[in-house]
């Protein structure tokens, strides 16, 4: 109980003081909130906060696990993003990986990841894989329609590149496939 407890109060901190770390130098901040590495890192930080909250009254109830699950295989995708795809692509290893970067892209998922499979996940239905994924396509859809749809006036900028040449299609079934990979082996391990 005590190291859940330890990796799950650090996730909340570093995500709490990474976030505010980059509403400070963004401007306007809320363009943050595009980017699905603060959203889900968020997830994380709240399913780590009611995991502390559950541990210290003594049990953990499924619906927080799933949380935890769906969080956890968010910054999975997180981090497997951005260590397969945008470093790579860009070799912006010092944008990716350095100040609150390094913890919302590694160190923060890292933690996630330990705490749910060592210290919080138990036996799972089949059907909870579906819960994990959910992340992806979600957001998925959000992007799309603001990067491929939008009028141009609210229309966001391609920055993970996912529309180069129209390929949205084809990096939306990626990106929700890889989801559900990640989500089912989080779940089978």
């Amino acid at each position: 109980m005590i190291p859940s407890l330890i990796l799950n109060i650090l996730n909340i901190v570093l995500v709490a003081g990474s976030v505010v770390w980059d509403v400070k130098r963004t401007d306007p901040w809320t363009r943050l909130f595009r980017y699905f590495t603060i959203l889900s890192n968020i997830l994380s930080a709240i399913a780590s906060l009611i995991v502390v909250i559950c541990a210290l009254s003594g049990t953990l109830p499924f619906w927080a696990q799933l949380l935890k699950y769906a969080g956890t295989a968010a910054v999975t995708v997180t981090m497997l993003t951005v260590l397969l795809y945008l470093l790579p692509a860009s070799r912006d290893w010092k944008g990716l990986l350095t100040r609150a970067e390094l913890f919302l892209h590694l160190i923060c998922p890292l933690f996630a990841i330990v705490s749910f499979l060592v210290f919080e996940k138990t036996s799972m239905p089949l059907w909870t894989i579906a819960v994990g994924a959910a992340p992806v396509p979600l957001y998925g859809v959000l992007y799309m329609k603001k990067v491929v749809y939008s009028p141009e006036e609210t229309r966001w900028e391609d920055f993970y590149g996912f529309n180069r040449n129209g390929k949205w299609p084809v990096s939306f079934a990626l990106m929700a496939l890889g989801g559900v990979l990640i989500a089912l082996a989080l779940w089978a391990i």
